[in-house]
């Protein structure tokens, strides 16, 4: 191996940690966040809180998931394994179906089809 592949291998791995440990920031984030969203209106109650926090939350983890896929990229190209591919793919494959369904809440929520836009047009 040639020193110029050993510092490719070398650069990768730390870009991998980089992506890895910036999604797990993200994850945390969104935690933290929805926690706070879901405790904060206990002093006035919203019905449509629980979805709000939810759809919150779930964009938080479809950018956790496309730097997870980043990192698996990564380590991909380098020297490729079967069960390498075989993780990138189960990863592209969640990223895809969230993302999809994540799509449709936005379009769903921006529509004011979501339940707790229902129940306040109810409650009036």
């Amino acid at each position: 191996m040639s020193a110029v592949e050993t510092y490719v291998m070398i650069g990768v791995g730390w870009l991998k940690l980089i992506a890895e440990t910036i999604s797990v920031l993200i994850i945390a984030s969104g935690l933290l966040a929805s926690a706070y969203n879901l405790i904060r209106p206990l002093r006035l109650p919203d019905v449509g809180t629980y979805d709000k926090v939810r759809l919150g939350f779930s964009r938080y983890l479809v950018l956790a998931l496309e730097f997870e896929l980043a990192a698996d990229i990564l380590s991909t190209t380098i020297s490729p394994t079967w069960d390498q591919l075989g993780r990138l793919a189960v990863v592209a494959a969640i990223r895809t179906f969230l993302n999809f369904f994540l799509q449709y809440e936005i379009k769903r929520e921006k529509a004011g089809v979501n339940y707790g836009t229902i129940q306040k047009a109810d409650e009036r």
